[in-house]
């Protein structure tokens, strides 16, 4: 059974022209998918459900003065881009960076990003080899452990940069060898589209002496 969109849009409280650029993306990355494969094929029909939405459910957790936001690995897309959709309409101000390291998923990002007329620039590089760039949001999704992602984040916050990083039922884990390393404070919501993975909110980390 098709998934119904307007659960998205009741959500998080988007136009129906928001909606109709998340489809275009949709058919993009389901175009695309079969010759550099984005996501697992199982996942192709749960689009909205498994990418779209749980990408979506950061957007409440920004700060509402940020202006520029950084993503590393970007992959599909997930989460950043379709962030970027939705501050297309609600934050045209908010800028994003999106760090991919292959060649084909960059082309990939960068034609969604000319289709969708996005807020986007794609950096083409290993995220530790990027210049440091002082952001105010950082996400990852499915790229590397806590404590690396906070070594790869410490090079572009600063003191007001908020974390946000999807995570599955081995966060605890994470965040215990995490803070072998890092002083960290954090606040862990529950996904709303898998009961046993988080979203770790990180509003201030220091290296440990």
């Amino acid at each position: 059974m098709a998934y119904d969109i307007s659960k998205f849009q009741t959500e998080f409280n988007v136009s129906r022209e928001t909606l109709n650029l998340l489809e275009v993306y949709e058919a993009l990355l389901v175009k695309w998918n079969d010759k550099i494969n984005l996501i697992s094929k199982s996942t192709v029909p749960l689009v909205w459900e498994r990418h779209f939405f749980d990408s979506a459910q950061l957007w409440p957790m920004i700060p509402a003065s940020a202006l520029s936001w950084l993503d590393f690995g970007s992959g599909a897309g997930f989460p950043a881009l379709v962030n970027a959709v939705i501050a297309k309409e609600k934050r045209p101000d908010l800028n994003f960076t999106l760090v991919e390291a292959d060649q084909r998923k960059g082309v990939f990002l960068s034609t969604i990003i000319r289709e969708l007329g996005l807020n986007v620039v794609v950096v083409a590089d290993r995220i530790e080899k990027i210049e440091p760039r002082k952001v105010d949001i950082i996400t990852a999704r499915a790229v590397a452990s806590l404590d690396k992602l906070l070594g790869f984040s410490a090079p572009h916050a600063h003191k007001s940069t908020v974390l946000l990083f999807p995570k599955g039922r081995g966060y605890e884990s994470e965040l215990t060898a995490a803070q072998n390393h890092w002083h960290i404070e954090e606040k862990v919501f529950h996904s709303m589209t898998d009961s046993s993975s988080v979203i770790l909110r990180i509003e201030d980390f220091n290296r440990v002496k």
